[in-house]
Protein backbone atom coordinates (compact mmCIF):
# COMPACT_ATOMS: atom_id res chain seq x y z
CA UNK A 1 0.00 0.00 0.00
CA UNK A 2 1.37 3.20 -0.87
CA UNK A 3 0.76 6.49 1.27
CA UNK A 4 0.80 10.17 0.20
CA UNK A 5 3.20 11.38 1.84
CA UNK A 6 3.70 15.23 1.79
CA UNK A 7 7.65 16.11 2.79
CA UNK A 8 8.48 20.02 3.70
CA UNK A 9 11.62 20.93 4.34
CA UNK A 10 11.52 23.34 7.19
CA UNK A 11 15.00 24.25 8.74
CA UNK A 12 17.27 23.78 5.05
CA UNK A 13 20.93 25.41 5.52
CA UNK A 14 21.31 27.48 2.19
CA UNK A 15 24.92 27.46 1.06
CA UNK A 16 25.28 29.57 -1.84
CA UNK A 17 29.33 30.25 -4.39
CA UNK A 18 29.87 32.97 -5.94
CA UNK A 19 32.58 33.87 -8.76
CA UNK A 20 33.43 37.70 -7.95
CA UNK A 21 34.32 39.74 -11.06
CA UNK A 22 38.11 41.22 -10.96
CA UNK A 23 39.40 38.29 -8.64
CA UNK A 24 42.95 38.38 -10.02
CA UNK A 25 43.78 41.78 -9.32
CA UNK A 26 41.25 42.29 -6.20
CA UNK A 27 43.15 38.92 -4.43
CA UNK A 28 47.06 39.87 -5.45
CA UNK A 29 46.34 43.50 -3.67
CA UNK A 30 44.50 41.47 -0.67
CA UNK A 31 47.44 39.20 -0.46
CA UNK A 32 50.30 41.83 -0.08
CA UNK A 33 48.05 43.90 2.78
CA UNK A 34 47.04 40.58 4.39
CA UNK A 35 50.90 39.60 4.56
CA UNK A 36 52.32 42.53 5.81
CA UNK A 37 49.68 42.69 8.33
CA UNK A 38 50.43 39.06 9.42
CA UNK A 39 54.13 40.20 9.22
CA UNK A 40 53.15 43.49 11.85
CA UNK A 41 51.03 42.05 14.16
CA UNK A 42 50.50 38.98 16.24
CA UNK A 43 47.99 36.55 16.14
CA UNK A 44 44.89 36.09 18.06
CA UNK A 45 43.35 33.25 18.84
CA UNK A 46 39.99 32.25 17.49
CA UNK A 47 39.06 29.33 15.36
CA UNK A 48 42.61 28.68 14.27
CA UNK A 49 44.79 25.64 14.84
CA UNK A 50 48.15 27.13 14.36
CA UNK A 51 48.00 29.60 11.27
CA UNK A 52 47.49 33.24 11.66
CA UNK A 53 44.17 35.07 12.51
CA UNK A 54 43.99 39.11 12.39
CA UNK A 55 41.83 41.16 14.33
CA UNK A 56 38.37 41.27 13.63
CA UNK A 57 39.08 45.09 12.02
CA UNK A 58 39.94 44.45 8.53
CA UNK A 59 37.30 46.79 7.34
CA UNK A 60 39.98 49.38 9.21
CA UNK A 61 43.05 48.12 7.18
CA UNK A 62 42.20 46.06 4.09
CA UNK A 63 41.60 49.14 2.01
CA UNK A 64 39.15 49.58 -1.17
CA UNK A 65 39.31 45.92 -1.98
CA UNK A 66 38.59 44.65 1.41
CA UNK A 67 35.32 47.13 1.07
CA UNK A 68 34.61 45.62 -2.44
CA UNK A 69 34.16 42.22 -0.88
CA UNK A 70 32.39 43.87 1.61
CA UNK A 71 29.74 45.33 -0.29
CA UNK A 72 29.85 42.28 -2.97
CA UNK A 73 29.00 40.08 0.26
CA UNK A 74 26.11 42.86 1.42
CA UNK A 75 24.65 42.62 -2.16
CA UNK A 76 24.55 38.89 -1.88
CA UNK A 77 23.10 38.95 1.81
CA UNK A 78 20.40 40.99 0.56
CA UNK A 79 19.76 38.82 -2.77
CA UNK A 80 19.18 35.77 -0.63
CA UNK A 81 17.19 37.18 2.29
CA UNK A 82 13.37 38.75 2.79
CA UNK A 83 10.87 39.60 5.14
CA UNK A 84 9.07 36.63 7.10
CA UNK A 85 6.18 37.61 4.15
CA UNK A 86 8.92 36.82 1.39
CA UNK A 87 9.04 40.59 0.48
CA UNK A 88 12.84 41.80 -0.37
CA UNK A 89 14.40 43.78 2.25
CA UNK A 90 17.73 45.78 2.11
CA UNK A 91 19.20 45.46 6.21
CA UNK A 92 21.21 47.28 7.67
CA UNK A 93 24.09 44.23 8.03
CA UNK A 94 26.66 44.41 11.09
CA UNK A 95 29.45 43.41 9.15
CA UNK A 96 32.26 41.71 11.51
CA UNK A 97 35.60 40.87 8.88
CA UNK A 98 39.20 39.38 9.55
CA UNK A 99 41.66 37.53 7.77
CA UNK A 100 43.53 34.37 8.24
CA UNK A 101 46.28 32.65 6.55
CA UNK A 102 47.07 28.82 6.99
CA UNK A 103 49.92 27.17 5.75
CA UNK A 104 50.69 23.42 6.21
CA UNK A 105 49.38 21.77 8.86
CA UNK A 106 46.91 24.53 9.87
CA UNK A 107 43.26 24.77 10.41
CA UNK A 108 40.62 26.63 11.65
CA UNK A 109 38.27 24.28 13.85
CA UNK A 110 34.77 24.24 13.53
CA UNK A 111 33.18 27.14 15.06
CA UNK A 112 29.87 29.19 14.61
CA UNK A 113 29.13 32.70 14.42
CA UNK A 114 26.20 33.04 16.81
CA UNK A 115 23.55 35.67 16.03
CA UNK A 116 24.73 35.40 12.34
CA UNK A 117 21.87 35.20 9.73
CA UNK A 118 24.85 35.01 6.86
CA UNK A 119 28.47 34.22 7.36
CA UNK A 120 30.87 34.25 4.39
CA UNK A 121 34.53 32.88 3.34
CA UNK A 122 36.52 35.01 0.47
CA UNK A 123 39.02 32.84 -0.54
CA UNK A 124 42.08 35.33 -1.75
CA UNK A 125 44.62 32.49 -2.13
CA UNK A 126 44.21 29.06 -2.15
CA UNK A 127 47.48 27.83 -1.18
CA UNK A 128 47.57 25.50 -5.12
CA UNK A 129 44.88 23.40 -3.87
CA UNK A 130 42.23 24.16 -6.60
CA UNK A 131 45.56 22.95 -9.13
CA UNK A 132 46.59 19.76 -6.43
CA UNK A 133 43.67 18.39 -4.70
CA UNK A 134 46.26 16.34 -2.10
CA UNK A 135 47.06 19.16 -0.80
CA UNK A 136 44.18 19.18 1.54
CA UNK A 137 42.35 22.73 2.63
CA UNK A 138 38.80 21.37 1.80
CA UNK A 139 36.59 24.20 3.15
CA UNK A 140 34.50 21.38 5.42
CA UNK A 141 30.80 22.67 6.92
CA UNK A 142 29.33 20.44 9.59
CA UNK A 143 25.30 20.63 10.00
CA UNK A 144 24.36 23.19 12.12
CA UNK A 145 21.77 20.70 13.33
CA UNK A 146 24.50 18.47 15.42
CA UNK A 147 25.39 15.49 14.79
CA UNK A 148 23.30 13.44 16.97
CA UNK A 149 21.70 11.90 13.22
CA UNK A 150 24.99 10.78 12.09
CA UNK A 151 25.62 9.44 15.83
CA UNK A 152 22.89 7.45 16.43
CA UNK A 153 22.09 6.16 12.72
CA UNK A 154 25.36 6.27 10.83
CA UNK A 155 24.37 4.09 8.10
CA UNK A 156 20.50 6.30 7.64
CA UNK A 157 20.05 9.51 5.74
CA UNK A 158 17.00 11.16 5.13
CA UNK A 159 15.43 11.07 1.21
CA UNK A 160 15.04 14.07 -0.43
CA UNK A 161 16.87 17.03 -1.49
CA UNK A 162 19.89 17.87 1.21
CA UNK A 163 18.94 14.68 3.34
CA UNK A 164 22.05 12.68 2.68
CA UNK A 165 23.68 15.03 4.56
CA UNK A 166 21.80 15.38 7.48
CA UNK A 167 24.66 15.50 11.17
CA UNK A 168 27.16 15.09 8.88
CA UNK A 169 29.74 17.29 6.84
CA UNK A 170 30.28 18.51 3.09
Amino acid sequence: MMLAILTRHLFPTPVASVDTPDAAARNGELRALILERRRTRPTIQASNDGGWHSDRDLMAWGGARAAEVVAMARAIANHLTRDREGREVQPDWIVSAWANVNGPGAANICHYHPGSLWSGTYYVDDGGVAADPSLGGDFEMLDPRGSAPSMFAPMLACAGEGGLAAGATE
